[in-house]
């Protein structure tokens, strides 16, 4: 039995029966998405080797998920962007920023179903009129995309074009070796690229 401030532990074994040791009962991909939306903390291991393997598990879950009728989020564009950015030098970043973004718009969904809450407790009438949820939704969205533009200049190595940071005309700057200025100019378009891709979602 786990302690009270530990994670589960959750065991798969090789039929893939998932078996929680915290309630000593087996438990499917479902029961674990309802943890995940309670709150419950929880990793998943291979009953035989001990290896943690709650990236996968988790992977699967949302696999499941997106195939179930109406309920899939990801919309096409995204998965593309996401999977054009394995095996790029920006793979790095993408982890951190997409943990970032999530956190922040965690932070904001409590404020924004307040906001729903208002609405839909006044007069039916008041209700039928669409303009006050949708203009709702839409800050909603612009402040998202604000939160994702920052979060994303925060994991950005490099000072934006025209910010003072070039090196003063009286001490001219060391010249870069040849093979290190490209990775330096690469990196910098790819991520001049990925700024692109959220103006566009904006």
């Amino acid at each position: 039995m786990a302690a009270k401030d530990e994670p589960v532990i959750i065991k798969k074994y090789a039929n893939r029966r998932l078996y929680n040791t915290g309630t000593s009962t087996y438990v499917t991909l479902e029961d674990l998405a309802e943890m995940v939306k309670r709150g419950d903390e929880f990793t998943v291991q291979d009953a035989k080797s001990g290896e943690d393997i709650t990236h996968p598990v988790l992977t699967q879950i949302i696999f499941e998920l997106e195939n179930k009728d109406g309920q899939n989020m990801l919309p096409i564009s995204f998965l593309r962007q996401l999977i054009a950015f394995y095996g790029d030098q920006m793979q790095m970043i993408v982890p951190a920023f997409l943990e970032q973004s999530m956190i922040a718009f965690s932070k904001e969904q409590e404020r924004f179903r307040e906001q729903m809450k208002a609405v839909m407790g006044k007069s039916p009438l008041d209700v039928m009129q669409l303009s006050a949820p949708m203009k709702a939704i839409e800050e909603q969205t612009r402040r998202n995309m604000e939160l994702f533009q920052n979060a994303m200049r925060m994991f950005t190595p490099f000072p934006p074009a025209g910010s003072g940071a070039a090196p003063s005309s009286s001490e001219p700057a060391k010249p870069e070796p040849t093979e290190k200025a490209d990775e330096l100019q690469s990196l910098k378009e790819q991520i001049a690229a990925m700024q692109r891709r959220l103006d566009q979602m904006s």
